[in-house]
């Protein structure tokens, strides 16, 4: 039985099930952790100065239970204040690093994070992330969903590359 619980929270359009999650998932479930999954449906009318109060009411509720790390992609990202808030260790994937409140909580999180992203994502700010933290993952030409241009397996690649960068993090 699994001793520490990771809570995975979802993207716009890229949810838990998407490889990253189901990679990243199985590399925590072998770690000795109980994988716990947001699910969510993005309202189509979801206006962006309500959004981070809208991934707080999804989240918010999951973390009641117990959570001992977030791992949350993109939109999921917006679930930064609440890890800084309540002292929890994160991944976090692809996260939208031009969005202030994003930056903010990042950086008076007082638990270790990691932060994975690509050079081909518009979202992704490598000299912000390593200022914010030593446990970057950063891509070459990677996009927001960590694909690479070229033959599919240089994406598979980056997808163990990912991996182990958690498992190194978590251990």
């Amino acid at each position: 039985m699994a001793d520490r619980r990771a809570l995975l929270i979802p993207g716009r359009g890229y949810d838990t099930r998407a490889p990253l999650f189901a990679y990243v998932g199985e590399a925590l479930r072998r770690l000795g952790f109980e994988i716990h999954e947001v699910t969510w449906q993005v309202p189509r009318d979801l206006r962006g100065d309500r959004t981070a109060d809208w991934v707080d009411e999804q989240v918010a509720p999951a973390l009641a239970e117990g959570v001992d790390l977030l791992v949350g992609k993109s939109l999921g990202t917006l679930a930064t204040p609440l890890a800084a808030d309540r002292g929890l260790r994160a991944v976090w994937l692809t996260p939208v690093l031009n969005h202030p409140d994003i930056v903010a909580a990042l950086g008076r999180a007082t638990e270790p994070f990691l932060l994975v992203g690509g050079t081909g994502d518009a979202l992704w700010n490598g000299a912000v992330a390593r200022r914010l933290t030593p446990h970057v993952l950063e891509v070459p030409d990677a996009d927001h969903a960590m694909l690479v241009p070229g033959p599919l397996a240089r994406s598979a690649e980056v997808l163990g590359r990912v991996c182990t960068a958690v498992e190194d993090f978590v251990r």
